[in-house]
């Protein structure tokens, strides 16, 4: 059995995924470890589609990621001859307080990126199913749309096995060791060597590195979809939309793949144990009543036909800022973890990130942003974590 490789990645979802398929693809031997069998349900990667935009109100270091990260998305559909992105455009609706609104404003007018304003009046003569208040107001984004997410990650997947990637599914890891300029990785099904070890575990990645005290919070999160009663809920008669109103956050998707509407609040979230975390939408009334009063305001004639609903997991820093960064204490480990519920746009130029980092201890990205909180590096070289997933 083969054990020793020049990257091992732990935790194959989608900047796991990713970064494997840019490690293979730059000939480097790669070992990717997932305790599950990717693309699934424990992650934060199901549930059909993502919303990428590029006038990012997270902050102006996003958008040259997301900018990057559309152009390695399109690089990618053309590589696997499948549709894995498609330009709905995005409508975003506010009021003149919503900071989410306002901080995309100055993305776009920073970076001069297509942003069109637009009237209640305006929006429901363009889009007939949204219902707005007069005193709301839109930008649509017409570059932005979906990304289907899990094809993402199985494109990758798939890809991979041309290159020289091993991937290793329902295997747990119980240990890593970090001497010198070698990393030790046990699972229950081997013992595995490389050179540098990247920790991309999602929600576990908190309880893999728990000697460092990451800031890092895993909570639930809930979608749901609304059946459609004719096609004025696709597109391009519906975009994808974000509405940030009264201080709460909703978005959506249009009826792009026949499932119908999807709606999630982006606002509302409940601590949850990653171990104990199972698809149990319906467990607290505001699981589905939030999304349908959100629907009866602004979808009205979607209101009543709630099909079903999810649940997923997110886990975010305090500030929702990313942490990718080399472990204090060993620069054979890189971590990618905090990627509070906005990270799945990004992670095809973060998986490429990763690999410039594992092969050249650097990248020609700017991550500044995302160092660990608090950080203080002494390069001893050693490390040793025991954990069980």
């Amino acid at each position: 059995m083969k054990n020793h490789y020049d990257v091992i990645i732990i935790g194959a979802g989608s900047m796991g995924m990713a970064a494997g398929y840019y490690l293979g693809r730059n000939g480097i031997n790669t070992l990717l470890i997932d305790a599950f069998d990717p693309p699934h349900n424990k992650g934060s990667h199901h549930g059909d589609t993502r919303l990428i935009r590029h006038a990012s109100a997270e902050g102006r270091q996003y958008v040259p990621l997301a900018l990057r990260a559309q152009e390695l998305w399109y690089e990618l559909q053309e590589e696997i001859g499948k549709t894995l992105f498609l330009p709905t455009g995005t409508l975003l609706v506010g009021d003149q307080n919503a900071t989410f609104i306002n901080e995309t404003i100055k993305r776009a007018k920073e970076f001069s990126l297509p942003l069109e304003k637009l009237s209640a009046h305006e929006i429901q003569k363009r889009w007939p199913s949204f219902s707005i208040a007069s005193e709301l107001t839109g930008y649509y984004e017409s570059s932005s749309g979906v990304l289907f997410n899990q094809e993402c990650i199985e494109a990758y997947k798939q890809l991979s096995k041309h290159y020289p990637v091993t991937l290793k599914t329902n295997t747990i890891v119980q240990s890593i060791n970090s001497i010198d300029s070698s990393a030790t990785v046990k699972t229950n099904k081997g013992t595995y060597h490389a050179k540098k070890v990247i920790v991309s575990a999602g929600a576990w990645t908190g309880k893999i590195l728990h000697s460092l005290g990451l800031p890092l919070q895993t909570v639930r999160k809930t979608f749901g979809w609304f059946r459609t009663i004719d096609t004025s809920f696709q597109p391009p008669m519906l975009p994808c939309f974000y509405f940030n109103v009264a201080n709460e956050k909703y978005y959506g998707f249009p009826d792009v793949d026949g499932k119908g509407v999807k709606v999630g609040r982006n606002d509302s979230e409940r601590d949850v144990d990653p171990g104990q975390m199972t698809q149990d939408f319906g467990k607290y009334s505001s699981d589905e009543n939030d999304l349908k009063n959100f629907a009866g305001k602004f979808i009205p004639r979607a209101a009543n036909k709630f099909s079903y609903g999810k649940t997923c997991m997110i886990t975010k820093t305090p500030n929702k800022d990313f942490i990718i960064d080399f472990h204090p204490e060993s620069e054979n480990i890189i971590i990618a973890g905090g990627f509070s519920g906005h990270g799945f746009k990004y992670s095809s130029v973060i998986g490429e990130i990763l690999s410039q980092l594992a092969i050249n201890k650097s990248t020609t990205h700017d991550i500044s942003k995302f160092s660990i909180p608090g950080k203080s590096k002494v390069n001893s070289g050693k490390i040793k974590n025991q954990y069980l997933w």
